[in-house]
């Protein structure tokens, strides 16, 4: 066997490389079990240990071990192997019966047009008004749980596929649903096994009349918006060497996997030129996204899209002046194909600063003196495209320490066909009428990110903290501890085990939580810590034991901690798909570990409604969700306090405006 060079790896949280791919892939090539039914399904690199990278120096090699996913299409089985790279061997080979890897692209595409050729298919659209089949497209959505699983088909390895159609080439095709049509298609064999028509909702007029153009070429876009453009004269404020950043005073990694996409490592923060830790590893480990309508057509639809799809599989080449403005810098990400092949995403992630108002400021009236800093941010994100859905993920560094995460849902809403004529008296709550014959289904987006804490150390705890009134009867003059009737505090609760730790947000109280090294103190004496603060989210109403709440068991709290294991990577279990009651955060919790003075990792859930309106058609303005690390006596005064004023640059953009008058 040819022995492949990586030297592009410096470090053993790098990503994997192109070279490490094709090596993976010729390594289980040559397992007696990998014939030519034998596709590769996921590479992940494995990560090492925390305690071999603590014992880890630059320059020391990197011995890279990958798991690999394979499904063996004839077989109908699933097995994980692992790869030693530098060994050029593997190291196991396990056998799953009850697993099912995601959906790739390639399997995608193979089920759209195996269903688009499908005569079954073909007669059920006509009955739509569909005549040319060139412009149809169709979404393989998994199939989820049992109970959405017809009859005799509980052995197969499916899709739901769903169906539109486009006028031409340029069309917006979602616009113009086939509803009704479920195509139910073997992966394995790419074979159409059933095609469900639930009937035609309006014989007279089957597909919805209007056009949803939404491409700058086909619609009329406004005038008088003048060219916004960042610039930096002196070049930017980072330094990067490989995927290594340094940029005011924080450090961080840049990885990448296939099952999360952007994944930020080994986050510290120079304090006074002490490289403090505060995280060991940040993602979004899980989606899902429930439908709340009742209409068999779309009741069963319950997407989990990250362990589902691999999302990080199905992100965008980021654009400068779209996707990001200002100046950039990418970092390009590989994966693997079905095939085994290198499968390149150029532009994954993007990083650019960003001036983001004010970070502080004081005008001493006295002394007619006024002091103010703007805040500038690190923004570090990348986009995904699944199917109608576009989902930017966004992580911000500031300058005080702060630490931000930010998800914005855009892109087109699943929808459905309802009789022409429809408007909102005709609807029975479950859905919206978003345009003429088009229903939009109410439904929610929820998604866990986990944090591995490692503050000033691996040896960390958790508290609960809220108001707490200093009593609760009515005020009085008579003497009391509280004499003013106004007294109030936080009260703080350390959480001792995994199930004290599962908890909601609670606004009206403040809750938030506090991670805190008990073994370090700052200047006055409190653990150094972070705080966990809520933005707004919402529960899921789903009802317990139903299907789609059984398969997202994260969703039963937003906030969880449990105590570190390399085998705990994502809150919905490692395989969700058609998975009736897949592992994860509900199942692992269960033990009831101790959480105090251990490696904890925290793990929180942000969610969104989404009642769609008009405005909402035929292309969703973001919708925002996200939270906030901020640190809680980690440093002994304000860390922002040295941030330089910024270049006084108003008069000289007076006189620059005044002479293109």
């Amino acid at each position: 066997m040819a022995q492949v060079s990586t030297p592009e790896v410096e470090h053993p949280l790098d990503p994997l490389t192109a070279p490490e791919i094709e090596l993976t892939t010729e390594i289980l090539n040559e397992h007696e079990a990998v014939t030519d039914d034998v596709g590769f399904y996921s590479y992940q690199p494995v990560e090492p240990p925390k305690g071999e990278l603590s014992e880890w120096e630059d320059g020391d090699p990197v011995e890279r071990e990958v798991t690999a996913v394979l499904r063996n299409f004839a077989e109908r089985e699933t097995y994980e192997a692992v790869v030693s790279l530098a060994e050029e061997e593997i190291v196991s080979w396990e056998h799953l019966p009850d697993a099912i890897p995601h959906i790739p692209d390639m399997d995608v595409r193979e089920a759209e047009a195996a269903i688009i050729e499908d005569e079954a298919f073909r007669d059920a659209a006509r009955k739509r008004g569909v005549e040319d089949f060139e412009h149809v497209i169709v979404d393989p959505w998994p199939v989820n749980a049992s109970e959405f699983v017809p009859d005799g088909l509980e052995d197969h390895r499916l899709a739901r596929g769903l169906a539109w159609v486009g006028r031409d080439e340029k069309d917006n095709a979602y616009s113009r649903p086939l509803e009704g049509i479920h195509a139910f298609i073997d992966l394995d064999e790419m074979e159409v096994l059933e095609v469900v028509d639930n009937g035609v909702v309006d014989e007279d007029s089957p597909l919805p009349p209007e056009r949803a153009d939404f491409r700058a070429d086909r619609v009329d876009t406004r005038d008088g918006r003048e060219h916004l453009d960042v610039v930096q004269p002196d070049g930017v404020s980072w330094e990067i060497d490989g995927r290594e950043v340094e940029w005011q005073k924080w450090s961080f990694r840049v990885g990448w996997t296939d099952r999360e996409g952007l994944v930020l490592h080994d986050i510290t923060y120079d304090d006074d030129g002490e490289e403090r830790k505060i995280l060991h590893r940040m993602s979004a480990s899980a989606m899902a996204v429930p439908y709340g309508d009742t209409d068999p057509n779309h009741n069963w639809k319950n997407a989990l899209d990250i362990g589902e799809f691999n999302v990080g599989r199905m992100v965008n080449s980021l654009d400068e002046g779209c996707d990001c403005l200002g100046v950039m810098h990418y970092f390009d990400a590989v994966t693997n194909d079905r095939d085994g092949n290198v499968l390149r995403f150029p532009n994954a992630i993007c990083m650019h600063e960003e001036d983001d108002g004010l970070l502080w400021k004081h005008t001493e009236v006295r002394k007619g003196n006024t002091e103010v800093r703007r805040r500038r941010r690190l923004v570090i994100s990348q986009i995904a495209t699944v199917y109608n859905y576009d989902y930017a993920f966004y992580y911000y560094l500031y300058q005080d320490g702060r630490i931000e995460a930010e998800m914005r849902l855009t892109g087109i809403d699943s929808n459905g066909v309802v009789p022409e004529g429809t408007t909102a008296d005709d609807t029975d709550g479950f859905y919206e009428v978003a345009a003429p014959q088009i229903k939009t289904s109410l439904h929610q987006h929820h998604f866990n990110f986990r944090m591995d804490f490692d503050i000033d150390g691996e040896n960390n705890a958790v508290y609960e903290v809220h108001n707490e009134a200093a009593d609760d009867v009515a005020w009085t003059h008579e003497d009391s501890d509280n004499p003013s009737g106004q007294g109030w505090c936080m009260e703080e609760t350390l959480l001792e085990t995994e199930q004290d730790a599962r908890m909601d947000i609670d606004p009206n109280k403040g809750r938030y939580w506090q991670i805190v090294n008990p073994n370090e103190t700052n200047a006055y004496g409190y653990n150094t810590g972070y705080k966990l603060h809520p933005h707004t989210n919402v529960e899921t109403p789903m009802a317990p034991g139903s299907p789609a709440r059984r398969r997202a068991g994260f969703l039963d709290n937003d906030f969880w901690v449990t105590p570190y294991s390399e085998d705990e990577m994502y809150a919905d279990g490692e395989y969700p798909t058609q998975n009736d009651d897949p592992s994860g955060l509900r199942e692992w919790t269960k033990a009831d570990r101790d959480i105090v003075d251990e490696d904890v990792v925290v793990w929180y859930t942000l969610g969104v409604n989404h009642r769609t309106r008009p405005e909402d058609w035929p292309v969703l303005p973001v919708e925002i969700a996200g939270f906030e690390l901020a640190p809680e006596g980690f440093f002994d005064e304000n860390p922002a306090i040295d941030v330089p004023p910024e270049p006084a640059a108003c008069e000289s953009d007076s006189e620059a405006m005044a002479d293109d008058d």
